[in-house]
């Protein structure tokens, strides 16, 4: 009789300890997905900056999306080409307004680095654009756009 009330007693709290354990796991992973989820909300409001940029002829506010030293790469012609950001800040000077659209399709998030994809329309031309992003402070900044024109 003692030996089965030991082993009702161990039973119950290896059953209780897994629920515990159980417990804690989803709290985290519920912390995790909010946190993340906040994350994305302010990669989105980065991208935002970058289109409404665009739509406004505002190259200054483009330019509140990436990092000083942010890059634009694309090939031509099976060339690599590579220029600092400013290019892009002065074809919005040159050539903007434009009619933007884009549709987020992937956000990767590893602690204070993300890679985005999007799929774009400015003007007539369409793109799919993947950007470097790093976590500057409580926003995020493109450091990277490398894009292809469809």
């Amino acid at each position: 009789m003692k030996i089965k009330n030991v082993l009702l007693a161990a039973s119950a709290s290896l059953f209780l300890f897994g629920f515990s354990h159980t417990s804690i796991n989803s709290n985290q992973k519920s912390t995790t997905a909010i946190m993340k989820g906040n994350e994305e909300k302010e990669i989105l409001k980065t991208l935002e900056l970058y289109a409404e940029g665009a739509r406004q002829h505002n190259s200054a506010m483009t330019a509140q999306a990436f990092a000083p030293e942010a890059t634009m790469s694309w090939s031509d012609n099976g060339h690599l080409k590579s220029v600092g950001i400013k290019e892009l800040y002065d074809i919005i000077d040159k050539k903007g307004p434009f009619k933007v659209t884009y549709e987020v399709t992937s956000i990767d998030i590893a602690g204070s680095v993300a890679l985005v994809r999007i799929e774009s329309q400015f003007n007539e031309n369409r793109y799919t654009d993947m950007f470097s992003m790093v976590k500057d402070g409580s926003s995020w900044k493109i450091l990277s756009k490398v894009y292809l024109l469809k």
